[in-house]
């Protein structure tokens, strides 16, 4: 029963995957010193957010066709790749050129998938019950996690910029240490899965965890580029208009990271109704979110920030309920193994979204290519739907 476990246990892992997920956009932090270091193009912003999406998917690829969270220890499999991500962020400080650049960053990304949908796969070992409350807490520490290095940059913008890259690390490696030392591996942990690479495809026969993982898709297409261009949104504007306060760094981190409001609420909600409805409703505010954009730059500016701050909060409380929706129709010995392929899919999504997003700014320096986010929660609300319509009983409510 979820009273009996240890209050250390959901503290600790938000924490953890906190200081991991802290990582992910350390690059984006610091593209325009990177641009300056290496004499790079427009073209940057894309690709270094990309190289660590190519990395992730490579990497949760290996990990679900291995299944190695489910036969080996995640919190083993969480501390390593905590410690060996971190070393590779260091290492885009000494990348002196754009190959080695990419290299660091796709190395960053690789060992993010023994972190993010590992982190899921303990809280879920942890969470027979409450799981959607606790993954939306979880959810919560990645997001403040990617937003994290903006604020890093904010409070260091008189110091040298790979200082951001030197903390984000640390904090990365102190997280795996602490899962690793504070948690053991939960009571609902299925027995150790076998190799089976043809599991991938058995987890999709099943209708619910295939209208579960169509909706995270389509929700996937809009989260990663809205979070890649924040800060390009927000320096538009300013561009634009005569009148801002603040900095882009500070705004940036505000923007992004307060989803994890949103995810943490959304978790509750899910408690008192259900994941899917969460989920629904997340997309359906997005979406509109996404076809408003446009018009939005002209408003004074604090509509202006009120408007995406209210699109920071609908973008990301589904995501969450999304995996609890994929967590708790997968097969029970496989579940790590069903969050991280689902992961891959969905990242290798953004990395589409991303670069089609990019040319056609680079192009057109207009808001208007910004509706393209929108095609992402659409399809995604059609998806998620469908989610147990099939004839099996919808559990989410009973058990989130």
């Amino acid at each position: 029963m979820s009273n009996s476990i240890p209050k250390r246990i959901l503290p600790v892992i938000v924490l953890a995957q906190f200081a991991g997920t802290s990582l992910w956009f350390a690059g984006n932090a610091v593209i325009p010193d990177l641009v300056q270091e290496l004499q790079l193009t427009d073209m940057a912003i894309g690709y270094i957010t990309s190289a660590v999406q190519v990395g992730f998917i490579a990497g949760t690829l290996l990990f679900a066709f291995l299944s190695v969270a489910d036969r080996i220890s995640p919190s083993k499999v969480f501390l390593g790749c905590a410690i060996t991500g971190a070393a590779c962020n260091v290492a885009t400080v000494y990348s002196d050129t754009f190959l080695l650049l990419m290299v660091s960053r796709f190395g960053t990304g690789f060992f993010l998938a023994g972190i993010y949908p590992v982190g899921m796969k303990i809280a879920s070992d942890w969470h027979k019950e409450g799981l959607g409350k606790a993954l939306g807490y979880l959810v919560g520490a990645l997001v403040l996690g990617t937003a994290f290095p903006h604020l890093i940059k904010y409070f260091s913008a008189d110091l040298p910029w790979k200082i951001i890259l030197f903390a984000t690390s640390a904090f990365s490696g102190f997280g795996g240490i602490l899962l690793y030392v504070a948690v053991p591996d939960g009571p609902h942990q299925g027995k150790k899965g076998e190799f089976r690479p043809t599991v991938i495809f058995q987890l999709f026969k099943n209708p619910n965890f295939r209208s579960a993982a169509f909706g995270y898709f389509g929700h996937m297409w809009e989260l990663y580029t809205f979070w890649a261009f924040v800060p390009i949104m927000v320096g538009f504007y300013k561009e634009i208009n005569t009148e801002f306060f603040g900095s882009i760094p500070l705004w940036s981190f505000v923007i992004i990271g307060i989803g994890g409001i949103s995810c943490a609420i959304g978790g509750y909600w899910a408690i008192r109704s259900s994941s899917k409805k969460v989920a629904l409703a997340s997309l359906i505010g997005s979406g509109f979110c996404c076809l408003l954009v446009p018009v939005m730059f002209e408003l004074p500016f604090y509509l202006f920030m009120g408007f995406l701050l209210g699109w920071g909060l609908f973008v990301v409380s589904d995501s969450p309920q999304f995996s609890t929706l994929v967590a708790q129709s997968a097969d029970r010995d496989y579940v790590a193994t069903g969050l991280t392929i689902v992961n891959s899919i969905g990242f290798a999504i953004t990395i589409v979204s991303i670069q089609l997003v990019n040319l056609m700014w680079i192009s057109w320096q207009s808001p208007f290519v910004f509706l393209v986010m929108a095609i992402g929660p659409l399809l995604g609300a059609i998806s998620i739907m469908q989610y147990g319509v099939s004839g099996k009983r919808d559990e989410t409510k009973a058990v989130t």
